[in-house]
Protein backbone atom coordinates (compact mmCIF):
# COMPACT_ATOMS: atom_id res chain seq x y z
CA UNK A 1 0.00 0.00 0.00
CA UNK A 2 1.56 3.36 -0.87
CA UNK A 3 2.26 6.14 0.99
CA UNK A 4 -0.32 8.27 0.06
CA UNK A 5 -3.01 5.62 0.86
CA UNK A 6 -1.89 5.15 4.07
CA UNK A 7 -1.83 8.42 4.95
CA UNK A 8 -5.18 9.35 3.43
CA UNK A 9 -6.51 6.26 5.50
CA UNK A 10 -4.69 7.71 8.44
CA UNK A 11 -6.50 11.27 7.71
CA UNK A 12 -10.02 10.42 6.41
CA UNK A 13 -10.48 7.94 9.03
CA UNK A 14 -9.52 10.03 11.60
CA UNK A 15 -7.12 8.86 13.40
CA UNK A 16 -4.32 10.63 15.10
CA UNK A 17 -3.34 13.80 13.90
CA UNK A 18 -2.25 16.65 15.37
CA UNK A 19 0.02 19.93 14.99
CA UNK A 20 0.78 23.19 17.23
CA UNK A 21 -0.53 25.73 14.76
CA UNK A 22 -3.94 28.22 15.47
CA UNK A 23 -5.42 30.33 13.53
CA UNK A 24 -4.63 34.46 12.48
CA UNK A 25 -6.87 36.74 14.35
CA UNK A 26 -6.65 40.55 15.84
CA UNK A 27 -5.13 40.22 18.87
CA UNK A 28 -7.49 40.58 22.32
CA UNK A 29 -6.22 43.71 24.77
CA UNK A 30 -8.52 42.66 27.42
CA UNK A 31 -8.11 39.21 29.42
CA UNK A 32 -11.32 36.47 28.46
CA UNK A 33 -14.13 36.38 30.36
CA UNK A 34 -14.26 32.73 32.12
CA UNK A 35 -17.25 31.14 30.91
CA UNK A 36 -18.72 27.44 31.46
CA UNK A 37 -17.84 24.02 29.50
CA UNK A 38 -22.14 24.09 28.64
CA UNK A 39 -21.98 27.46 27.52
CA UNK A 40 -18.51 27.21 25.59
CA UNK A 41 -20.00 24.07 24.02
CA UNK A 42 -23.46 25.43 22.60
CA UNK A 43 -21.53 28.05 21.00
CA UNK A 44 -19.10 25.57 19.58
CA UNK A 45 -22.23 23.82 17.99
CA UNK A 46 -23.81 27.22 16.56
CA UNK A 47 -20.81 27.92 14.93
CA UNK A 48 -19.79 24.48 12.76
CA UNK A 49 -20.14 24.55 9.37
CA UNK A 50 -23.74 23.37 8.67
CA UNK A 51 -24.46 21.97 4.98
CA UNK A 52 -26.59 18.86 3.47
CA UNK A 53 -23.86 18.62 0.15
CA UNK A 54 -20.17 20.14 0.40
CA UNK A 55 -17.19 19.85 -2.30
CA UNK A 56 -14.09 20.27 -1.46
CA UNK A 57 -11.39 21.15 -3.74
CA UNK A 58 -7.85 20.67 -2.18
CA UNK A 59 -4.09 21.16 -2.78
CA UNK A 60 -1.91 18.79 0.25
CA UNK A 61 1.50 17.61 1.16
CA UNK A 62 2.09 14.34 2.84
CA UNK A 63 5.42 14.28 4.71
CA UNK A 64 6.79 10.87 6.49
CA UNK A 65 10.37 10.94 7.28
CA UNK A 66 11.51 14.41 5.65
CA UNK A 67 10.28 12.62 2.34
CA UNK A 68 7.35 15.00 0.76
CA UNK A 69 4.86 14.23 -1.61
CA UNK A 70 2.56 16.54 -3.45
CA UNK A 71 -0.40 15.87 -4.46
CA UNK A 72 -4.08 17.46 -5.00
CA UNK A 73 -7.59 16.45 -5.33
CA UNK A 74 -11.72 16.49 -4.50
CA UNK A 75 -13.85 15.79 -1.80
CA UNK A 76 -17.32 15.35 -1.55
CA UNK A 77 -19.50 14.90 1.29
CA UNK A 78 -23.16 14.32 1.59
CA UNK A 79 -23.89 14.74 5.05
CA UNK A 80 -24.12 11.96 7.42
CA UNK A 81 -24.18 9.62 4.67
CA UNK A 82 -21.07 9.51 2.51
CA UNK A 83 -17.72 10.84 1.38
CA UNK A 84 -15.86 10.56 -1.90
CA UNK A 85 -12.24 11.52 -2.48
CA UNK A 86 -10.48 11.87 -5.33
CA UNK A 87 -7.01 12.32 -5.71
CA UNK A 88 -4.54 13.62 -8.80
CA UNK A 89 -0.82 13.32 -8.48
CA UNK A 90 1.30 16.23 -10.28
CA UNK A 91 0.73 14.41 -13.30
CA UNK A 92 -2.52 15.48 -13.63
CA UNK A 93 -4.11 11.82 -13.79
CA UNK A 94 -6.31 10.72 -11.20
CA UNK A 95 -4.39 8.08 -9.07
CA UNK A 96 -6.65 7.13 -5.84
CA UNK A 97 -10.37 7.29 -5.68
CA UNK A 98 -12.39 6.04 -2.12
CA UNK A 99 -15.67 5.96 -1.10
CA UNK A 100 -16.78 6.24 2.54
CA UNK A 101 -19.94 5.26 3.95
CA UNK A 102 -21.45 4.91 7.39
CA UNK A 103 -20.69 0.94 6.90
CA UNK A 104 -18.09 0.72 4.76
CA UNK A 105 -14.90 1.81 2.78
CA UNK A 106 -14.34 0.85 -0.53
CA UNK A 107 -10.93 2.49 -2.60
CA UNK A 108 -9.70 1.59 -6.06
CA UNK A 109 -5.68 2.76 -6.91
CA UNK A 110 -5.18 3.14 -10.40
CA UNK A 111 -1.29 3.39 -9.92
CA UNK A 112 -0.97 0.32 -8.22
CA UNK A 113 -4.33 -1.32 -10.27
CA UNK A 114 -5.64 -2.80 -6.72
CA UNK A 115 -8.79 -2.10 -4.85
CA UNK A 116 -10.06 -2.56 -1.54
CA UNK A 117 -13.63 -3.04 -0.08
CA UNK A 118 -14.22 -3.56 3.60
CA UNK A 119 -15.72 -2.21 7.02
CA UNK A 120 -15.04 0.13 9.63
CA UNK A 121 -13.83 -2.79 11.98
CA UNK A 122 -11.01 -3.72 9.32
CA UNK A 123 -9.78 -0.43 8.70
CA UNK A 124 -9.86 0.35 12.78
CA UNK A 125 -6.91 -2.97 13.08
CA UNK A 126 -5.13 -1.41 10.11
CA UNK A 127 -5.02 1.89 11.60
CA UNK A 128 -4.94 0.30 15.26
CA UNK A 129 -7.54 2.97 16.34
CA UNK A 130 -11.16 3.23 16.83
CA UNK A 131 -12.87 4.40 13.64
CA UNK A 132 -16.00 5.66 12.07
CA UNK A 133 -18.27 7.89 9.42
CA UNK A 134 -18.74 10.34 12.04
CA UNK A 135 -15.30 11.13 12.88
CA UNK A 136 -13.91 10.86 9.79
CA UNK A 137 -16.40 13.80 8.34
CA UNK A 138 -16.01 15.88 11.42
CA UNK A 139 -12.04 15.93 11.61
CA UNK A 140 -11.72 16.74 8.16
CA UNK A 141 -14.19 20.14 8.26
CA UNK A 142 -13.38 21.21 11.44
CA UNK A 143 -16.15 20.34 13.38
CA UNK A 144 -17.04 18.21 16.42
CA UNK A 145 -18.21 14.62 16.95
CA UNK A 146 -21.69 14.10 16.73
CA UNK A 147 -22.02 10.87 18.56
CA UNK A 148 -20.24 11.36 21.87
CA UNK A 149 -20.56 12.71 25.50
CA UNK A 150 -20.58 16.61 26.36
CA UNK A 151 -21.46 16.40 29.75
CA UNK A 152 -17.65 15.34 30.78
CA UNK A 153 -15.43 18.87 29.63
CA UNK A 154 -13.73 21.11 31.70
CA UNK A 155 -13.49 24.35 30.58
CA UNK A 156 -10.41 26.94 30.68
CA UNK A 157 -8.31 29.43 28.94
CA UNK A 158 -4.85 28.57 27.31
CA UNK A 159 -2.78 31.06 25.16
CA UNK A 160 -6.14 33.64 24.79
CA UNK A 161 -7.88 30.86 23.97
CA UNK A 162 -10.74 28.98 25.17
CA UNK A 163 -9.95 25.17 25.84
CA UNK A 164 -12.22 22.72 26.33
CA UNK A 165 -10.86 19.18 27.96
CA UNK A 166 -11.96 15.67 28.78
CA UNK A 167 -10.10 12.47 30.06
CA UNK A 168 -13.18 10.35 29.77
CA UNK A 169 -15.10 11.09 26.58
CA UNK A 170 -17.47 8.29 25.38
CA UNK A 171 -18.96 7.36 22.23
CA UNK A 172 -22.86 7.25 22.54
CA UNK A 173 -23.60 3.81 21.70
CA UNK A 174 -26.41 3.98 18.41
CA UNK A 175 -28.68 0.80 18.04
CA UNK A 176 -27.15 -0.43 15.52
CA UNK A 177 -24.33 -0.98 16.83
CA UNK A 178 -22.78 -4.51 18.89
CA UNK A 179 -23.65 -3.96 22.24
CA UNK A 180 -21.34 -6.40 23.10
CA UNK A 181 -18.18 -4.13 21.90
CA UNK A 182 -16.08 -2.24 24.25
CA UNK A 183 -17.24 1.32 24.42
CA UNK A 184 -14.38 3.79 23.19
CA UNK A 185 -13.41 6.59 25.47
CA UNK A 186 -11.68 9.58 24.19
CA UNK A 187 -8.83 12.17 25.76
CA UNK A 188 -9.30 15.16 23.94
CA UNK A 189 -8.60 18.66 23.90
CA UNK A 190 -10.34 21.73 21.59
CA UNK A 191 -9.16 25.22 21.61
CA UNK A 192 -11.75 27.77 20.27
CA UNK A 193 -11.35 30.85 18.85
CA UNK A 194 -12.80 33.39 21.17
CA UNK A 195 -14.45 35.72 18.84
CA UNK A 196 -16.23 32.89 16.23
CA UNK A 197 -15.85 29.60 18.48
CA UNK A 198 -14.42 27.84 16.09
CA UNK A 199 -12.07 24.78 16.50
CA UNK A 200 -8.46 25.72 16.11
CA UNK A 201 -6.90 22.91 17.53
CA UNK A 202 -8.11 19.51 18.55
CA UNK A 203 -5.37 16.48 20.35
CA UNK A 204 -7.17 13.20 20.27
CA UNK A 205 -6.33 10.09 21.74
CA UNK A 206 -7.72 6.87 23.24
CA UNK A 207 -7.68 5.98 26.42
CA UNK A 208 -5.19 3.52 27.27
CA UNK A 209 -3.42 3.88 24.16
CA UNK A 210 -0.40 6.70 24.74
CA UNK A 211 1.48 5.67 21.46
CA UNK A 212 -1.01 6.74 18.95
CA UNK A 213 -2.34 10.45 19.21
CA UNK A 214 -3.63 12.72 16.91
CA UNK A 215 -3.37 16.47 16.36
CA UNK A 216 -5.33 18.85 14.42
CA UNK A 217 -5.04 23.06 13.50
CA UNK A 218 -7.45 24.53 11.53
CA UNK A 219 -6.72 28.08 10.42
CA UNK A 220 -7.11 30.78 7.67
CA UNK A 221 -11.27 30.75 8.14
CA UNK A 222 -13.30 32.01 5.17
CA UNK A 223 -16.74 32.89 4.41
CA UNK A 224 -19.02 30.87 3.03
CA UNK A 225 -22.86 31.82 2.53
CA UNK A 226 -22.94 33.52 5.80
CA UNK A 227 -20.60 30.60 7.90
CA UNK A 228 -17.19 29.95 7.63
CA UNK A 229 -14.63 27.39 7.01
CA UNK A 230 -11.08 26.08 7.72
CA UNK A 231 -8.80 26.81 4.45
CA UNK A 232 -5.98 25.00 5.98
CA UNK A 233 -5.55 22.18 8.02
CA UNK A 234 -2.54 20.61 9.58
CA UNK A 235 -2.40 17.26 10.62
CA UNK A 236 0.08 15.22 12.57
CA UNK A 237 -0.05 11.60 13.03
CA UNK A 238 2.08 9.43 15.85
CA UNK A 239 1.72 5.87 15.75
CA UNK A 240 4.84 3.81 14.67
CA UNK A 241 5.77 6.55 12.40
CA UNK A 242 5.40 10.40 12.94
CA UNK A 243 3.53 11.43 9.82
CA UNK A 244 2.52 15.02 8.60
CA UNK A 245 -0.65 16.15 6.57
CA UNK A 246 -1.04 19.59 4.90
CA UNK A 247 -4.09 20.92 3.30
CA UNK A 248 -5.18 23.67 1.96
CA UNK A 249 -8.78 24.33 0.43
CA UNK A 250 -9.05 26.16 -2.74
CA UNK A 251 -12.39 26.00 -3.69
CA UNK A 252 -15.37 25.21 -1.66
CA UNK A 253 -18.78 24.58 -3.11
CA UNK A 254 -22.30 23.90 -0.45
CA UNK A 255 -25.89 22.62 -0.49
CA UNK A 256 -25.30 21.51 -4.94
CA UNK A 257 -26.14 17.85 -5.06
CA UNK A 258 -23.43 15.76 -6.70
CA UNK A 259 -22.78 12.77 -7.87
CA UNK A 260 -19.97 9.89 -6.33
CA UNK A 261 -18.83 7.94 -8.81
CA UNK A 262 -16.94 4.88 -8.19
CA UNK A 263 -16.36 1.14 -10.20
CA UNK A 264 -14.02 -0.90 -10.02
CA UNK A 265 -12.43 -2.57 -12.78
CA UNK A 266 -12.41 -6.11 -13.64
CA UNK A 267 -8.84 -6.63 -13.78
CA UNK A 268 -8.10 -4.77 -10.74
CA UNK A 269 -6.21 -7.29 -7.73
CA UNK A 270 -8.00 -7.07 -4.24
CA UNK A 271 -6.22 -6.00 -1.01
CA UNK A 272 -7.11 -8.31 1.67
Amino acid sequence: MSRIIKGLLLLFAGVLLFSSCKSTRPMIKAPLKEEGPEYLYTRLKESELKFDWLSLKFDASYIEKRNSTDFKGQIRVRKDSMIWISVTPALGIEMFRMVITTDSVKYVNRFNKDYFVGDFELVSRFLQIHVDFDMMQSIILGNDFQFYETNSFRASIDNLEYKLSTTGRRKIRKEAEDASSDPVVLLQNIWLNPDSFKITKVDLKEYMKDNRKLNASYGDFLPLEKQSYPSTLKFDIMAEDVLKIRINYNKVTINEPMAFPFSIPENYDRIK
